[in-house]
């Protein structure tokens, strides 16, 4: 595995310097968004990387796609048949230490397209990033995953597998994840193998370090930069997230469960407050703890985590 583990040099739409986020928003259909926004003063710094919520917006409504903060929450497992479920912060739960150096499996329970970049369907590519920490070293992963999702709504996609039988170390884990706006045609066509069945089946891993995983973990990741590059196609969110056992202020644990990424704006993060949303098992959705027809207005990913059950 080269030495670049991850898109830091390639940002997402809402990072982008004016010019770059102009270019973009024009490829894929937001010509009003691109129009404004190319009105703005140009910065004096030749690469202005304030994200696009802290610059002055010129219409008034923001957009969910112009923040980069998220709110991180979990759901705890629970029976079936059960009633609304509570959704604490990463940080306010115990970690559960029997994860401690065992094996577990992720998966992509669903991601929620409130407002993403250009109009009607989206589709979308996954970038998952996680060390798998087996003895005597570790290995770093990339695995792609791709659906089709509808502007406003959520992805026909559950619980499906993204690392299967990953090795957690003493420490933990990280999870990082890149979400892709594929709006380029011949692209969508390219990724359109990403749907068999090999690939929904997910990474599978084993408790020894496997030679053949670097080099496809290599494919992944040169995938997602190569359309990460093309114009019609744009990062949205940047998800990286370190999950440990400690109990620290301000951290984040690792136990069971399903963790939520929400992309929220910056100024939301210090009153953002989990305990007024719910998950529904009825119907899969968070919504509001007093209202259940409210749903958060924001894109979001969810992510589960689960111990492994194979050999």
């Amino acid at each position: 595995m080269p030495d670049k583990l991850w898109f830091d040099d390639i940002p997402v739409l809402a990072l982008m310097p004016n010019d770059q986020a102009v270019a973009k928003l024009r490829a894929m259909g937001e010509a009003e968004a691109a129009a404004a926004l190319e009105a703005q003063p140009a910065s004096k710094a030749p690469r202005e990387y304030a994200p696009l919520a802290a610059r002055a917006w010129p219409f008034g409504k923001p957009r969910a796609w112009q923040h980069t903060a998220h709110a991180f929450g979990h759901i705890a497992p629970a029976r079936p048949g059960g009633d609304r479920l509570p959704i604490h912060a990463v940080g306010d739960i115990r970690p559960e230490t029997r994860l401690r150096n065992s094996r577990v499996k992720l998966t992509l329970i669903t991601l929620r397209a409130a407002d993403y970049p250009g109009a009607g369907r989206h589709h979308i590519l996954f970038d998952f990033y996680a060390r798998n920490q087996v003895p005597g070293g570790s290995e770093d992963l990339h695995f792609n995953l791709t659906c089709d999702v509808q502007e406003g709504e959520r992805a026909a996609v559950l619980n499906l597998p993204v690392f299967v039988g990953l090795n957690v170390g003493g420490e933990g884990l990280v999870l990082k994840c890149r979400t892709v706006n594929v709006h380029n045609e011949d692209d969508r066509k390219l990724l359109e193998f990403l749907k068999g069945d090999a690939f929904k089946a997910g990474l599978q891993l084993a408790a020894a370090a496997q030679p053949a995983i670097v080099p496809l973990s290599h494919m992944a990741m040169g995938l997602t930069e190569s359309l990460l590059k093309r114009n019609q196609n744009v990062g949205v969110q940047d998800i990286q997230l370190g999950l440990d056992f400690a109990t620290l202020p301000g951290g984040a644990r690792l136990a069971q469960g399903t963790y939520l990424a929400v992309q929220i704006p910056e100024t939301l993060r210090t009153v953002w407050d989990w305990s007024q949303w719910v998950y529904a098992p009825h119907n899969g959705l968070v919504v509001g703890r007093d209202d259940p027809e409210q749903l958060i207005p924001y894109n979001y990913l969810a992510v589960g985590v689960s111990q492994y059950q194979g050999d």
